[in-house]
This record gives structure tokens, sequence and C-alpha cells, in this order.
């Protein structure tokens, strides 16, 4: 049942994103910026955290979920660290996926080779 739960929210997300692309006139950097500060806000109203014990990777893969991940690790970062801790507390919590996506995307660039857009 946790992967139907999962799907199901994931797939909610991304259809809002889809629909945004589709319906407006918003660029994709702009709509993946609002789908990272809904997740901060959706934490900070204490609604995103029912969302991931609910859907689990539903609600943590999308990019609502990476705000809502730097939104706890500010929280806790000030709660530890006080005004510095807000700074560096969501960028800690969130360090595991930023150094993933950085080693995946080099590893991808010296497979295949990017190409600037025409």
């Amino acid at each position: 049942m946790d992967y139907v739960r999962a799907f199901i929210v994931g797939g909610l997300i991304c259809l809002v994103g889809q629909i945004l692309i589709d319906k407006t006139k918003m660029t994709p950097a702009r709509i993946l910026v609002s789908f990272v500060v809904a997740g901060v806000f959706l934490q900070l109203l204490g609604l995103y955290e029912p969302l991931i014990k609910y859907a689990k990777a539903g609600a943590t893969v999308p990019l609502t979920g990476f705000g809502s991940l730097l939104a706890r690790g500010a929280y806790k970062g000030a709660t530890e660290n006080g005004l510095v801790g807000i700074f560096t507390g969501g960028l800690t919590a969130a360090s595991g996926g930023i150094a993933a996506a950085i080693v995946f995307g080099f590893l991808v660039s010296i497979i295949f080779k990017p190409k600037a857009k025409k």
C-alpha cells in the first residue's frame, strides 16, 4: 500500500506541475522554484510532515520535499546554533542530496558529452 500512496501523492504533485506548464506562461525554472517555496511554506504551516508520513517517497522525492527538508534543517539549525544555524541548517540537512546531484551530473556529463543548445 505504501507504493500506491507514494504513486498517487507524487503523481498529484507532478500533475500540478504539468498543469502549470500547460496552462500558464510560467517558465519551468519559476515552476521549480515555486515548488521548493511551496514545500517550505507547507512545512512551516505543519502540513507537509503528515503528508510525508502518509506518502513517504511520494512526498519527499518531488521538489516540494526538498523545500520541506530545507525548512526542517533551518529550524533545527536555528534551535541548535541560533542565527547562524538558520543559514547553515538547511544546507547541512540537504547536503547529501546536493552532493549526489553534483556527482551524478558530472558522471553523466562525462558519459554523454553534453552539447550547448542551438
